[in-house]
C-alpha cells in the first residue's frame, strides 16, 4: 500500500532503513518479545533512534517498536513533532502505534510485512490515511516483507514446539 508521494522530493532507497529494523528486531528475542523493530531516520540519513519491542521485557502493552522510537526520536530532536524523519518499522503499525505516528506528525512510514490481524495501515484499518485526522503521512509496504515475515514465523515455530 502507498500513499500520495511529494514529485517534488524523491524517495530514497528504503531497503537499508528496513534492514537497521530487522537488525533491531532481533535484538527483541535477547529477552524473549516478538521481533518487531523501528528505527527513525532523518531525510539525510542520520539515525534518530532506533528500538525494538520490549513488552515482555518491561510487561508493558505499549512498549511496541514504533512507540519507543517515536520516543526516542523525538527527545533526540527536542521536540514532540517527528518531522524530516521516516519511521521504519518491520510490521505493519497497530491502531495504537497508527495513532502515536499521526500524533507525532513524522512524514513517512516504511513497513516491511503486512499484519492481517491488526494492522492500521490499510490491512485492517488505515489509521494512517484517514481524512478525519490532521496528519496522513506517507506509507510504503511490503519493504524486505519476505525477510521481516520469516522472523516472526521463526518465532512463533519456535515457541509452539
Amino acid at each position: 500500500m502507498t500513499h500520495p508521494v511529494d514529485p517534488v522530493a524523491p524517495a530514497p532507497d528504503p531497503a537499508p532503513g528496513m534492514r537497521l529494523a530487522i537488525d533491531e528486531a532481533r535484538r527483541a528475542l535477547e529477552h524473549d518479545d516478538v521481533p518487531i523493530g523501528a528505527v527513525v531516520l532523518a531525510h539525510d540519513g542520520t539515525l534518530l533512534a532506533a528500538a525494538h519491542n520490549e513488552r515482555e521485557l518491561h510487561e508493558d502493552p505499549t512498549a511496541h517498536a514504533e512507540v519507543l522510537a517515536l520516543r526516542r526520536a523525538a527527545a533526540a530532536l527536542g521536540s514532540w513533532r517527528v518531522l524530516d524523519a521516516t519511521l521504519y518499522v518491520t510490521l505493519e503499525p497497530c491502531a495504537m502505534c497508527a495513532g502515536a505516528i499521526v500524533l507525532s506528525r513524522i512524514p513517512r512510514v516504511v513497513y516491511g510485512c503486512t499484519d492481517p490481524k491488526a494492522g492500521a495501515a490499510g490491512s485492517v484499518l488505515d489509521v494512517l490515511d484517514q481524512p478525519a485526522l490532521n496528519h496522513r503521512p506517507e506509507v510504503v509496504g511490503g519493504v524486505l516483507a519476505d525477510e521481516c515475515a520469516e522472523l516472526l514465523r521463526a518465532f512463533f515455530r519456535a515457541r509452539r514446539r
